[in-house]
């Protein structure tokens, strides 16, 4: 073991970059845990599903930009070295985030709104997309042979921590403030604290030394001179990108964000539960799976890397859409509304002016509990014009805002745990695996690349693309599957036949 090792030990190395990586995804999360309420502030009173949409297109913009990120500070990496690189990258996450907390509404500067916010989230995409190869190459140089999965798979664990932490706070801020003010102005609260967060991981970060091998490296003169050149212009180093992009990435990347992302999202905005349950959900399926990064991540150390990925696409194939019609089932009333349903409060009406003409939106809603404990508002929803002779036909009933009872919120846990348990199935072997399969002088120009198309594009588009689907004409509620399924599909197959599931040990090359 070197004398920078010595001095910086691994777990000392793990929970430096690890602490900086989860606050980089929370820091990128907290906009998709919040799509709802947040496209409430940026779009218009009457934009209804566009406004989620639009919001979605946003969150997913992050993601479409990260692999210039990947390009930009992977190069850097590689010339300048791996801590200064990805301590450039959580200042702009952190600064980008904390601005997003800032953002007038569009009721006060218009879609002047939406765009400052896309600017932003922008940034954050580029900043995540030089964080995680940094991280994870950093974690993997100061590894001893042998046990490169177990301790890269600790950095694995930061992205569902992030997502955990996010959750966390949100639940907690609407909680202790109330929803109403949330809506208006408390789901700010998340986006400020960041800051503080980015402020203590910068401090820990500056005293970090740099990886030994890079050091190694830059001490004979061996750095590269041009990692994006020598990434990607030399056959053999270009294809094995291409094999961990369709091969693994790919694949990993519509199991991650459908396990978690588009998992949140179908169960408040399809199944229409609680705010607070959708989010309780998520939160106990993430605490009992995440130790499983570890699991699979150091089993992968004794029987590769690659069959225990291709296994958790393959369930994710097989499982997805009899997970979701069972989440349909159980969310259903005419299910649940097994005994008799009782009336506990009063209708409220509220009036939402829609347009200048006089048009506007009338919700007549009225709370109920069913005998089992489930609980749920009936919405009258009637469009109400200004003109008397259109008003027809334009009334709408919408369950909504369900609280589940006790053994129903259990199964939805137990269904979001079993995809959670295929994201550590795919994700925690990953860094290791990608690592090895380049050399250091170029390996996190190299690794980020494929990590952030496969897992940023392919995987940070399925909420935006499923939703979408699910909204077009004569689809059903699981039409957006087909996506994510189909992605995973090809993946599955391209790696089964191409992917070696050999460790590489010799990484110092």
């Amino acid at each position: 073991m070197s004398l920078e090792t010595k001095q910086n030990s691994i777990f000392k190395v793990i929970g430096a970059s690890s602490l900086g990586t989860l606050i980089e995804w929370y820091d990128f999360y907290i906009f998709g845990s919040l799509a709802t309420i947040i496209g409430a502030q940026l779009f218009p009173a009457d934009a209804g599903a566009s406004a989620l949409i639009n919001t979605l297109a946003i969150f997913a913009a992050g993601f479409i930009v990260r692999p210039f990120g990947a390009l930009v500070f992977g190069r850097l990496g590689d010339l300048i070295g791996r801590k200064y690189t990805f301590l450039l990258t959580l200042v702009l996450m952190g600064g980008s985030t904390f601005l997003i907390g800032l953002i007038p509404s569009y009721a006060s500067i218009g879609y002047a709104a939406p765009i400052l916010v896309l600017i932003l989230r922008l940034v954050q995409g580029l900043a995540l997309g030089g964080e995680y190869g940094g991280a994870a190459t950093y974690v993997a140089e100061h590894a001893p042979p042998g046990k490169r999965g177990f301790f890269t798979s600790w950095i694995q664990t930061t992205a569902t921590l992030g997502l955990f932490l996010s959750l966390g706070i949100i639940v907690l801020a609407k909680n202790i403030i109330g929803a109403e003010a949330f809506a208006d102005w408390g789901w700010r609260i998340p986006f400020l604290l960041s800051i503080l967060l980015v402020g203590v991981s910068i401090y820990i970060r500056l005293k970090m030394h740099e990886s030994p091998m890079f050091t190694k490296l830059k001490t004979e003169g061996k750095v590269s001179k041009n990692p994006l050149k020598e990434s990607f212009n030399k056959k053999a180093n270009f294809k094995m990108v291409l094999l961990a992009l369709f091969g693994a990435t790919m694949g990993q990347g519509v199991i991650w964000y459908t396990g978690q992302f588009y998992a949140q999202s179908f169960i408040e905005n399809t199944c229409k539960i609680d705010f607070n349950d959708s989010r309780y959900i998520l939160l106990w399926g993430i605490a009992f799976a995440t130790p499983f990064f570890v699991v699979f991540g150091a089993w992968s150390d004794k029987v590769g890397r690659k069959w225990i990925m291709l296994t958790g696409m393959l369930l994710g194939i097989i499982f997805y859409r009899p997970i979701y019609q069972l989440f349909l089932d159980k969310s259903d009333i005419a299910t649940l509304n097994t005994s008799k349903t009782v009336k506990v409060a009063e209708p409220i009406i509220t009036h939402h002016p829609l347009h200048a003409n006089g048009d506007s939106l009338i919700n007549i809603s009225t709370a109920y509990t069913l005998a089992d404990g489930t609980s749920f508002n009936k919405v009258l929803v009637d469009t109400v014009y200004a003109d008397p002779n259109k008003a027809v036909g334009h009334a709408k009933e919408v369950y909504k805002d369900k609280k589940l009872n006790t053994s129903t919120f259990w199964i939805f846990v137990g269904l979001v745990f079993f995809q959670i348990l295929l994201v550590t199935m795919v994700y925690g072997p990953i860094a290791a695996f990608l690592v090895e399969l380049f050399p250091t002088k170029i390996r996190y120009t190299s690794m980020s690349l494929p990590y952030h198309v496969g897992n940023g594009v392919f995987g940070g588009l399925v909420p935006f693309i499923a939703t979408l689907i699910a909204s077009f004409a004569g689809s059903t509620p699981l039409s957006g599957l087909w996506y994510p399924i189909g992605i995973a599909a090809l993946s599955f197959i391209i790696g089964a036949v191409y992917l070696s599931n050999k460790p590489d040990q010799n990484v110092n090359d």
